[in-house]
Order: structure tokens, then C-alpha cells, then sequence
């Protein structure tokens, strides 16, 4: 059988923590930043975990086994 291949797309949006967690980044920061508060900003930057029932798709883009 042939190696199954890791969405490319997921693989760049999502990493996986040690105890097998998936972290993203959080919308609204890519432009028109200027106006936003500083405050509003440096929340947004902190990474945020998958909900789990999305966390079940993105495992199966990524590949990986729910253990892992």
C-alpha cells in the first residue's frame, strides 16, 4: 500500500503539542492592524487549542493517530 500524505495545507496551520493537543493561530491578525489596540493584538497572538470536534477532522488531514 502507498503512504497516505499529510494535508500540505493543514500541515502548515496546525502543530501538534506534546500530549497530543492541536494548536492554531488565531484569526484577525494578517492586516489593517494599525487601528486595533495593543492589547487586542497581543491577545490574538497568543496560539489557541482546536475544538474537538474539528480536532477530529485535522487529525485525519495531519495524519495522526488520536494517541499521538
Amino acid at each position: 500500500m502507498p503512504k497516505m500524505k499529510s494535508h500540505s495545507g493543514a500541515k502548515k496551520r496546525f502543530k501538534t503539542t506534546g500530549t497530543g493537543k492541536l494548536v492554531r493561530r488565531q484569526a484577525n491578525l494578517g492586516h489593517l492592524n494599525e487601528h486595533k489596540a495593543s492589547t487586542r493584538i497581543r491577545r490574538l497572538q497568543a496560539a489557541e487549542s482546536v475544538s474537538a470536534p474539528d480536532a477530529k477532522k485535522i487529525r485525519k488531514l495531519l495524519g495522526k493517530h488520536k494517541g499521538r
